[in-house]
């Protein structure tokens, strides 16, 4: 029975010129991520990483830690939606990145704040009026994950390796927890806002039918110092 592991990114540089890659502590995030995969794992992963940097280094330096000779197939199926875009449409000025940093600075509460630009940004991309204006749709996404991710079960199925890694981002693990549970897209989007960087979320197979062990592990990143711990 193939046991998958769906790994959001390290912490990626929110506000930079650049979010597409690893700031020092996600860095350090997926270190510790692949220490414990070093403890978990008792024979090479079947791995799978998305295009975006921040994708690929954190699997990069994950499995330097416990298994630096495996192969990774690089799929863009498991990219996250533009979420700069998807901000932009909900306030113009924050297609500058800068500009939503130093909002959120300002905030006494910047988790908060942010938390309610993000829901309102996602209510609007995937309330149906405005499907047209995005480069891709919240239908569009949506199905790209499903197929995604009923095309990797149906190739672990056949091959039966013992575990699977992929290395992708928080509102991808979201879609497929949301797929398996059931979800509304508030409510999957509710996750995704929980989803801790180089956390975990595991499913299993049976035959070529993912189910849900576990969401949002993030327990060895919080053992090892809890103030590395993020979620942006």
């Amino acid at each position: 029975m193939t046991t998958i592991y769906f790994i959001r990114h390290g912490q990626a540089s929110f506000g930079a010129e650049s979010y597409d890659q690893l700031s020092p502590n996600g860095e350090l995030q997926a270190k510790i991520l692949g220490q414990y995969f070093d403890q978990i794992l008792k024979e090479a992963p079947v791995v799978v990483s998305g295009s975006m940097q921040r994708h690929q280094q954190t699997a990069c330096i994950s499995l330097a830690e416990c298994f630096p000779e495996v192969d990774v197939l690089t799929d863009s199926a498991w990219n996250e939606f533009n979420h700069q875009q998807v901000f932009a449409h909900y306030e113009p000025r924050f297609n500058e990145p800068h500009l939503l940093k130093a909002d959120v600075a300002k905030e006494s509460n910047p988790r908060a704040y942010l938390a309610k630009i993000f829901e309102g940004a996602i209510e609007r991309w995937t309330g149906g009026d405005y499907h047209h204006e995005y480069d891709e749709s919240w239908p569009e996404f949506k199905s790209r994950i499903e197929v995604a991710l009923q095309d990797l079960c149906d190739e672990l199925a056949q091959s039966k390796p013992r575990y699977a890694v992929v290395f992708t981002s928080g509102g991808v693990i979201s879609v497929v927890a949301g797929k398996l549970l059931g979800l509304s897209p508030n409510k999957t989007f509710a996750l995704n806002w929980a989803i801790a960087n180089s956390s975990m979320t595991t499913l299993r197979l049976v035959g070529n039918e993912p189910q849900l062990l576990s969401l949002n592990e993030h327990h060895f990143i919080k053992a090892e110092n809890s103030n590395l711990l993020t979620w942006i």
